[in-house]
């Protein structure tokens, strides 16, 4: 408790980047008291902190009966042969091929909201969807995203397990957010690629800014993947379990030929310590992080940013934003729309009102 609040504490080490990460957390605070920072104790809260892991972050609950999402975990559900339906509906959702990460999001927020309504799952109705959003995710102030990604999690249990609409049409959903993506420029770009003497982390980083892939994507490439006479790589099983296919430059090839004289990948194009195994996440992240803090660029950068840099240099420079959606694998065009607010080139240009007087 911090001023009759419910609040979760946090202590880490004080670095800029993590202070910046954690800052993002809606409702974060300062405590003077504590000389800490705080957020709500609430399940948004835990899940983003969770999140934190992935970028190099080690997350320790004081309490240790807690699961890693801060929750108790001998908290039965409502029904225990739920238990056996949530286990199908993750089996569906693993021949479905969802990826693990939107299979780990649904469950979990399937059971956030079976433990909130406590009523047997057939007679759980539309109001109780709608008593949730009104007295858990907005009491809470959780995201539009969190919120979204509930009702989606339970329309397709009951879709997929029992047989049964959920007429989610009916309930209320938040309104679309429009968040602007984080671009770097090209000088920023530039700096952060260069600065390490490590040339397989170089490759890593360059992929990702060179050809605009997500950071799973990188991970998953295999050396046979790159086809270096025709000077394109192929993105095996993507987001939306598609595949594409984007130009790959003789800069970038040349690169890659060094790095693989080197490490000789056996397996996957970059692997970790251990041949033949995958490179890591939280690895990459590490590799990114160094570099940031090497070139000193005080913003909470991650991955993700320079797959956003990718597209907005290249609208910049002409290439038309259809191709750009190609590039991308974005499926609407709507997705990839987002980059023209992003681009301030042609707004740079424009002249105020304020310097005329």
């Amino acid at each position: 408790m911090h001023r009759d609040e419910n609040r979760l504490l946090l202590r880490f080490q004080k670095e800029q980047v993590l202070i910046d990460l954690v800052r993002a957390i809606p409702d974060c605070r300062w405590s003077k008291t504590n000389s800490a920072w705080h957020v709500p104790n609430g399940m948004e809260s835990k899940v983003q902190l969770v999140r934190l892991s992935g970028k190099g972050i080690t997350i320790r609950w004081a309490d240790p009966a807690l699961d890693k999402y801060g929750q108790r975990a001998e908290q039965p559900l409502p029904d225990n042969s739920l238990s056996e339906e949530i286990t199908l509906f993750e089996r569906y959702l693993k021949q479905r091929r969802y990826s693990e990460n939107t299979i780990r999001i649904y469950t979990d927020g399937l059971k956030i909201f079976l433990r909130f309504t406590g009523k047997p799952v057939l007679v759980i109705t539309n109001a109780d969807l709608e008593r949730f959003n009104h007295d858990y995710v907005i009491a809470h102030r959780y995201s539009h995203s969190f919120q979204n990604q509930i009702i989606n999690a339970v329309k397709l249990f009951y879709r997929s397990i029992y047989n049964t609409k959920f007429n989610v049409d009916e309930v209320e959903r938040p309104r679309r957010e429009h968040k602007l993506p984080n671009v770097l420029s090209k000088e920023e770009v530039k700096r952060i690629l260069t600065v390490s003497a490590n040339i397989k982390h170089r490759a890593m980083l360059s992929l990702i800014y060179a050809c605009g892939l997500r950071r799973s994507e990188l991970l998953n490439l295999k050396p046979l993947d790159i086809d270096s006479k025709r000077g394109l790589l192929i993105i095996r099983m993507a987001k939306g379990n598609r595949d594409r296919v984007v130009p790959i430059s003789e800069k970038t090839i040349t690169m890659l030929r060094e790095y693989y004289k080197i490490y000789k990948p056996k397996i996957w194009l970059f692997e970790g310590q251990i041949k033949g195994e995958q490179y890591s996440e939280k690895s990459i992240q590490d590799v990114l992080k160094l570099a940031v803090e090497k070139v000193n660029i005080k913003k909470p950068i991650t991955l993700h940013w320079l797959r956003h840099s990718y597209a907005t240099h290249l609208l910049e420079s002409g290439t038309d934003l259809r191709y750009i959606q190609e590039l991308l694998g974005h499926k609407s065009s709507k997705t990839t729309e987002i980059y023209t607010h992003v681009s301030t080139q042609s707004i740079q240009k424009l002249r105020s009102p304020f310097d005329d007087l």
